[in-house]
């Protein structure tokens, strides 16, 4: 079996670190899927506004080389607890296969490029997309479908402040990102710190890149503060 990717997915999310763990959490993440030539034919997208999502099948190739394991440790369960692969939509799989419903926004052909933007993404920059198929409410959407542990939204846990330093540095950027205040509280509202750190006194900085750049931020006992917004000095 073959299988080619027909697109690649250009994504704020430059690091694995602190992207969604599932879709339509971030609002505001936005990206944009480029088809690749044997597939830009416009006619391929044909009718495809009729529909408001999108189910995305790609590669996790972030992780791909990692290998895969029969059990993982689901971040809903604190990342303490093993559920079986197939239970889980862990990255660590035996064909490193993901499926994500995204919001359809719109397509355009451009410079012999046709590209399809796409919101509420949960993909790290540069994911191949093997295929595009448009998402169908009266079957994809099962009212009375059981959720497991991972029945109930996850909770915005945090509020997001900004010190007027880093108000500042958001400005510089805010004309070539309009949407980057909104991605930057959509994420960090949702602690995308690791479940085990989250049970612990943290005081510890981290950072995440988003476009090209570095944001730095700490978890205090009330709030998250971004303490950090600069240029990258290196991405992918």
């Amino acid at each position: 079996m073959e299988i080619h990717p027909i697109g690649i997915l250009h994504s704020p999310y430059k690091q694995k670190f602190a992207i969604p763990r599932q879709p339509n959490l971030v609002p505001a993440g936005i990206g944009t899927i480029e088809l690749l030539e044997d597939y830009s034919d416009p006619n391929c997208l044909r009718e495809i506004g009729q529909f408001s999502h999108l189910w995305l099948v790609f590669q996790f190739h972030g992780t791909a080389a990692q290998g895969w394991s029969p059990t993982v440790q689901p971040p809903r369960l604190g990342g303490q607890e093993r559920v079986g692969v197939f239970a889980s939509r862990s990255p660590f799989r035996p064909n490193s296969l993901g499926i994500s419903v995204v919001k359809y926004l719109d397509h355009q052909r451009l410079d012999n490029k046709t590209e399809i933007r796409v919101g509420e993404i949960d993909l790290l920059d540069k994911t191949p997309i093997l295929d595009i198929k448009p998402y169908i409410p009266y079957v994809d959407a099962i009212s009375n479908a059981a959720g497991g542990y991972a029945e109930k939204k996850p909770p915005q846990k945090f509020e997001v402040l900004f010190s007027q330093e880093t108000a500042n540095q958001l400005s510089k950027y805010s004309q070539r990102y309009p949407q980057l205040k909104d991605l930057i509280v959509q994420i960090l509202a949702l602690d995308p710190r690791p479940s085990w750190r989250v049970r612990d006194n943290d005081c510890k900085q981290y950072g995440m890149t988003l476009y090209d750049l570095n944001i730095k931020w700490r978890a205090e006992k009330d709030h998250i503060a971004v303490i950090g917004i600069h240029a990258a000095e290196s991405f992918d």
